[in-house]
């Protein structure tokens, strides 16, 4: 067990936060649920690959209306199984919201009108095996592509301190060598360089089947990434590693995208990752110049709003995140989120050691192929003085079973590197909850205007309703949604009482769209009219005075408006 990992306490409101395996999340989630039964469900959507729940969180006021009548947003985290920063972010924003409502003006408001899913946990197998042993893995723990044990070196804790870190082996043809300025440091050997002492570097691991003279590399026998398993121009496994034998073939995410297909709420995505400090938006496989320019222009603004809250830069996967400048990255959750569904999705990358460490803006990809001897110094100060040298094990001899004499050593890659140290997770926690409170707080919803009634004559009533949109978001959501036609019309419909009858107008009205703000964002003069986030309605009635009608507008991303019309 990866005991520096997993404490298992929750007390957000001590900042005692800590990374939680399954049964611990499971019972922090009920907890939270049954303390707050009139803002919180807790549901299961579906099973993992061997057989976990899937735990879904729904937050919304229930006095103010049914969740599925609201304008939603959709958190998730742990795509990844070693990603476990993200569930603990999420399981503190679940407490927070909760504790926070009815104090928090911000809170209140969005759950009075909104509703937020959470799913803490996607790739729930895959995170209990990272957090109970030395192994890391990408996502599910299927075998694929590979079912049968391949051929050279795989990952293994051969000194058994419950962590693989790396192994050094002197090689007078060895592309590494240690720093001058600190031997813990290994930096590449110069182009031209000869007749130093230099090594090759290892995962700490055994060789299958070692001849005594090569080290070929095993490929991964867990290298599902479900992350890569999502239709949009999904790829298969020679073009994108990991991408499984079809989109949505892994039950975790059929359980995401079934209940995506039964609840049409949704407007807003944030789903969590690690690392690099940094707030991604689609695409990932194009440039920023093939989206609807007016889309794009909310994603920047919603972009610069999350590096309000959290410090974080925003970025396009594509212009800036890439891990290779010739290749894109295929099937992408946060893509088909907004080109199948036009939702405002992003993916946020948190924790980073870099940074904390004092090392400046830069390219977050091409830092891992090459950076400056100054930035490994950085982070070794970091260890050193920070952390008090918890995440840097220093190189130590081993003689390993097949290669002789080595040294394993190097950075703790679960806690130091992959995720945050326990002690940054608080004030991390705090800033992206806010982050995803205001995102959710952009979505559009309907309300009742203004309700005129007049009386034409004996018995004869005329109703005008004015339904408007007071989110910052149209009741379309998105350039793209439109496109799709993935949202339905606003709906107004009528329920007559016996004794009421309609002289003009329709029981049933289809409204179309509603604008909100986002398309006044640059100027004025712009052309929009300052009233297309309105539209009305009109009928004639034949009524008793007192009689009453009652009036739905439902807008499938922007809530339900209820009305009891009193004809009087």
């Amino acid at each position: 067990m990866i005991k520096p990992i997993i404490h298992q306490e929750f007390d957000p409101a001590n900042d005692i936060l800590s990374y939680y395996t399954y049964d611990t999340l499971t019972q922090i989630l009920h907890d939270l649920i049954a303390a707050y039964p009139h803002l919180a469900q807790l549901e299961s959507i579906g099973k993992s690959y061997e057989g976990r729940e899937l735990w879904l969180v729904t937050l919304t006021n229930s006095a103010t209306g049914a969740a599925i009548d609201k304008p939603a947003y959709w958190i998730d985290a742990n795509t990844h199984a070693g990603e476990v920063t993200g569930s603990t972010v999420v399981l503190y924003t679940i407490w927070s919201y909760l504790t926070s409502y009815g104090s928090d003006e911000k809170v209140t408001k969005v759950l009075d009108r909104s509703t937020i899913y959470l799913l803490p946990r996607i790739s729930v197998d895959g995170a209990e095996k990272y957090l109970t042993s030395p192994y890391y893995l990408r996502s599910s723990t299927r075998l694929h592509p590979n079912e049968d044990e391949c051929d050279g070196l795989y990952p293994e804790d051969i000194d058994g301190d419950g962590h693989i870190l790396d192994m050094r082996i002197k090689d007078p043809n060895g592309p590494w060598k240690r720093s001058e300025k600190d031997p813990r440091i290994m930096r590449r050997r110069d182009i031209d360089e000869e007749g130093g002492e230099y090594y090759q570097l290892l995962t700490e691991g055994l060789i299958r089947n070692y001849d005594g003279y090569t080290i070929p590399i095993a490929p991964p026998r867990e290298g599902m990434d479900i992350n890569r398993n999502y239709p949009y121009e999904w790829a298969p496994e020679n073009v994108e590693s990991g991408s499984g034998p079809y989109p949505f073939s892994e039950p975790e995410t059929r359980a995401e995208a079934e209940f995506w297909r039964t609840h049409r709420n949704i407007n807003g995505v944030l789903t969590y990752h690690t690392t690099s400090g940094v707030i991604l938006r689609p695409y990932g496989t194009q440039s920023d110049e093939n989206m609807h320019t007016d889309d794009l222009d909310v994603y920047k603004l919603i972009g610069e709003l999350g590096t309000k809250y959290t410090g974080y830069p925003s970025v396009s996967v594509y212009h800036g995140f890439r891990y290779h400048p010739k290749e894109v990255m295929h099937g992408a959750m946060d893509d088909f989120g907004y080109d199948h569904h036009g939702w405002f999705g992003f993916t946020t990358e948190l924790w980073d050691m870099q940074t904390e460490a004092g090392i400046g803006p830069r390219d977050f990809i091409g830092w891992f192929r090459w950076h400056p001897e100054e930035d490994d110094l950085k982070l070794m100060k970091w260890n050193d003085e920070v952390m008090g040298g918890e995440a840097f094990e220093n190189w130590r001899l081993f003689d390993h079973p097949q290669l002789g004499l080595v040294e394993i050593g190097g950075w703790k890659g679960k806690l130091y590197e992959q995720n945050a140290p326990l002690k940054y997770l608080p004030g991390m926690c705090k800033k992206h909850s806010r982050f995803t409170l205001s995102h959710a707080s952009l979505n559009p919803y309907l309300s009742l205007r203004t309700l005129d009634i007049n009386r034409q004559g004996e018995n004869i009533y005329r109703v005008v309703a004015i339904i408007e949109n007071n989110g910052f978001l149209p009741t379309y959501t998105s350039q793209k949604a439109l496109e799709r036609k993935d949202t339905r019309p606003i709906e107004a419909t009528l329920q007559l009482p016996e004794g009421v009858s309609l002289i003009t107008g329709d029981r049933r009205q289809e409204l179309g769209q509603l604008e909100g703000r986002s398309n006044k964002i640059w100027n004025w003069w712009s052309g929009a009219s300052p009233t297309d986030n309105r539209r009305k309605i009109e009928w004639v009635f034949k009524a008793a005075p007192g009689s009453s009608v009652e009036l739905t507008v439902r807008a499938q991303r922007a809530g339900v408006v209820r009305h009891t019309i009193t004809l009087e």
